[in-house]
């Protein structure tokens, strides 16, 4: 894949189909996502989301369909397509024994990141953890393990970035925080997947959406496109979207 065109999506995912032992979990879902967008990722419980993300990390094997980061497969070539992402998991556990410091330390040598130490102190200093440095990952309280979670994730400046739920635990403050973390890694040109139950906050934020439910894509495209396409108001929410698209008859498609 060539980094100097950034019309050429850096994720890809082609006909992925996921099966538990009485459930479909993804069925058949395709989508991209490119350089510097942000992809909000919505759905009812058990639509498949957190299958879709753990399949694309490579935490799930992928049992049908392909998925490619940065050009590489993450069946055939998993280990440089995972040296291209960060995985934000929806309840982050840092190591116990190891201090703050030290889990950016871990990152830096995982992924070779250069002079990481000045940007580590920088990130600590943005998500307010400047004081915890030397604390122990068993010691932080679920919004500082969120934090860390998402300055280990912004060190290496991955090209994908996946988050799911990445505001659990946090307060007003650490929201906000949050929030200016998630545009300033788009912005850097970083493509991001962003999960969650907070439609005002994924509306704020993704440039498209994706909705699944029941494993399969309801739709796929801007807020706008929604609106037109399943005619309702050019006002209405994310929220009256999704209902408007989740509760439609099933194989009901938008207008064109």
């Amino acid at each position: 894949m060539s980094e100097s065109d950034p019309e050429e999506p850096v994720l890809v995912v082609t006909d992925l189909r996921r099966e538990y032992a009485d459930k479909v979990a993804v069925a058949g879902l395709s989508f991209d996502v490119k350089p510097g967008e942000i992809l909000g990722l919505v759905g009812p419980n058990g639509a498949g989301k957190t299958t879709t993300l753990r399949s694309i990390a490579g935490i799930l094997p992928v049992q049908q369909g392909s998925i490619s980061v940065a050009g590489f497969s993450v069946t055939e070539d998993g280990h440089r397509a995972r040296y291209h992402l960060a995985w934000i998991p929806d309840d982050p556990k840092p190591f116990d024994s190891l201090t703050v410091w030290e889990h950016l330390d871990l990152v830096a040598g995982l992924f070779d990141v250069p002079e990481w130490k000045s940007r580590a102190t920088e990130l600590l200093d943005f998500f307010s953890l400047g004081d915890k440095r030397d604390a122990l990952g068993g010691e932080l309280s679920r919004g500082m393990c969120q934090k860390l979670a998402l300055a280990m994730a912004w060190l290496p400046r991955p090209k994908l970035v996946l988050m799911d739920e990445p505001l659990s635990g946090l307060d007003p403050r650490g929201i906000r925080t949050a929030r200016r973390a998630i545009q300033e890694i788009a912005a850097s040109g970083t493509a991001v997947i962003l999960s969650s139950h907070l439609l005002e906050l994924v509306q704020q934020l993704a440039d498209r959406l994706l909705i699944v439910d029941e494993g399969r894509k309801a739709f796929e495209g801007t807020l706008e496109e929604a609106h037109a396409g399943f005619q309702i108001p050019e006002n209405s929410s994310l929220e009256d979207v999704f209902f408007a698209v989740t509760e439609k008859p099933k194989g009901a498609e938008p207008e064109a």
